[in-house]
């Protein structure tokens, strides 16, 4: 009788429980009912969701890793691709993702001062550093000792010939600075400065013209990446004044812009020259009217004391004023005919037609009109306009 009042409570209780609970079992229940172990819906769930979202950061990661690589790969040399590879296969072996300025580092450590896709303007500035650089990247090393020869041979003259105008300058200084009176002394020392300093102008010329012109020959034959006409005249003016109208043809041109350039030189040099010489002149004017017992002779000016120091005071200013005023307008004018050379380039390639016509013909048209119900005639002109 117990027996069977046991065994019924059991079945109530096997009856009354929920399913998940019936289906929790122990290790050693497992084990003896010899079945494989089921974990916990909940605990299944929070690992699901975990393991996805840990896919999903390791995507992201490896997503940004591989658009940072391939940026550092685009700059890279046909030649480098290797360095890439061996970095890869570090990464795949330790297992971790390197730093992304670790590998650029690593990328460029090698062959950015001479790689392939190098820009023009890239190659201009750094020629402009180091002349002759440009010559090597296109390849073209028999231009070297012709461009070292002329600059070198030119700077080798003005040095030379600017030790030798420094003392006369300096003596010519000394006697000025106390007397502007004209004597045979000053005539001949001011004689022998002025050709000591035309030969270091032409000089400095020369070395400056060669420089010039090899910084030029760089971008007319840079080859190695497409570059459009329009930047090649942008560069060349950007270079020296005209060179980018010459590069279009445009050589009517020419003249306008290097007579307008030697033109401005000529004013900058002729009001900087008076500049100097009121400017000294007031200065001693001003001393002298400052102690006159220094100067038993009367003044020692220029002009002997016959026009008073705000008359020389001013004329100094005006002068110091236009050579200021040319400076400007050299500027204005050298950005202007950069925009030209630009400019002229882009519409070289315009497509502008020889036919300017128009053209006049008579138009009828059969529009429907709602308020009329139905369609009726329309009569006008139909006219178009070929440039």
């Amino acid at each position: 009788m117990r027996i069977r009042l046991l065994l019924l409570l059991c079945a109530l209780c096997a009856v009354c429980l929920p399913a998940h609970a019936q289906l929790h079992r122990g290790a050693r229940t497992v084990v003896r009912g010899g079945l494989m172990p089921r974990p916990d819906s909940l605990r299944m769930e929070a690992d699901s969701l975990a393991a996805v979202a840990f896919d999903a950061a390791l995507d992201s990661l490896l997503a940004a890793d591989f658009r940072a690589d391939s940026a550092a790969l685009v700059a890279l040399r046909t030649d480098d691709i290797h360095t890439l590879d061996s970095i890869a296969l570090r990464r795949f072996t330790l297992g971790v993702a390197a730093p992304v300025d670790t590998v650029r580092k690593q990328l460029f450590r090698k062959g950015w001062f001479m790689s392939d896709s190098m820009s023009l303007s890239k190659v201009c500035w750094v020629s402009t550093v180091l002349p002759g650089y440009g010559q090597v990247y296109n390849k073209q090393y028999w231009k070297l000792p012709l461009l070292y020869g002329t600059v070198g041979t030119g700077l080798a003259l003005f040095i030379h010939e600017n030790r030798q105008f420094k003392p006369l300058k300096r003596q010519y200084d000394a006697y000025t600075d106390v007397s502007l009176v004209r004597t045979p002394e000053l005539n001949a020392l001011q004689e022998r400065m002025i050709r000591s300093n035309t030969r270091c102008q032409l000089y400095l010329g020369l070395t400056l013209a060669s420089y010039i012109y090899f910084l030029g020959d760089v971008a007319v034959n840079y080859s190695t990446n497409e570059v459009s006409n329009v930047k090649k005249a942008t560069t060349l003016a950007c270079i020296f004044p005209g060179a980018g109208q010459i590069y279009n043809k445009s050589y009517w041109k020419v003249p306008f812009v290097v007579g307008g350039f030697a033109s401005m030189i000529y004013c900058i040099d002729w009001n900087n020259r008076g500049y100097q010489r009121f400017k000294k002149a007031y200065n001693l004017l001003a001393d002298y009217e400052a102690n006159p017992g220094n100067y038993p002779d009367g003044p020692t000016d220029e002009f002997h004391g016959r026009y008073s120091a705000e008359f020389i005071r001013n004329l100094r200013n005006n002068y110091r004023r236009n050579r200021d005023l040319c400076i400007i307008i050299s500027g204005a004018l050298y950005v202007l005919q950069i925009i030209d050379a630009h400019v002229d380039a882009h519409l070289k390639d315009y497509d502008i037609s020889d036919d300017l016509s128009m053209n006049l013909e008579p138009l009828v048209d059969y529009p429907y009109i709602p308020t009329l119900g139905g369609n009726r005639p329309v009569f006008g002109f139909n006219m178009s306009l070929n440039f």
